[in-house]
């Protein structure tokens, strides 16, 4: 019976020091960095997020792009963060445009025809953070995918947009809020 009672005992302790310690960590006053469950670290102070519109810029205009690129990086910050989106400027703005757009072939084949093509994108990126200046950036983002040039552009471009603007958006965010 003894045994019984200490090692409730020690489970009772181990509770009571687990609940603490965690109320510590979600209490303490001078944390200054919140945490999600996607590695944000977003200052408390920082409430919201603004994302201007993003301007196609390249020498080939995608219609649609503008639009998609602006909409993926809105919905990424309301699903990774508990920010407000606002229409003005938020606590952290994203501004920016699409500055290259393009197809180049990446392989020969013996014939000299283009064995595979290589789709990039690339967004230039104005980052500011009013609350922690020292965390604006000014950046070039680019991405790209590969493939078969028995395949038309068009008949891969859609997929291939999605693919590069999801990891285009993944690379912004990260910037802006995961400081690994």
């Amino acid at each position: 019976m003894a045994l019984k009672n200490n090692t409730a005992s020690l489970y009772l302790k181990r509770v009571l020091f687990l609940i603490l310690f965690i109320s510590t960590l979600i209490l303490y006053p001078g944390c200054k960095i919140s945490y999600s469950f996607s590695g944000a670290s977003i200052s408390p102070e920082v409430k919201t997020v603004s994302v201007q519109y993003f301007q196609n810029r390249a020498s080939i205009v995608q219609t649609g792009l503008s639009q998609y690129l602006t909409d993926e990086l809105i919905d990424k910050c309301k699903a990774q963060t508990s920010l407000n989106v606002v229409n003005d400027l938020g606590d952290v703005d994203f501004e920016g445009e699409i500055i290259d757009y393009n197809t180049r072939p990446l392989t020969v084949a013996a014939d000299a025809q283009a064995a595979s093509n290589r789709f990039t994108i690339a967004v230039r990126v104005r980052f500011t953070n009013t609350v922690n200046p020292e965390l604006n950036f000014d950046q070039t983002f680019s991405r790209y995918e590969d493939y078969d040039s028995s395949y038309n552009l068009d008949q891969v471009e859609e997929e291939l947009t999605e693919n590069i603007v999801e990891l285009l958006i993944e690379d912004i965010f990260n910037k802006a809020f995961v400081n690994w």
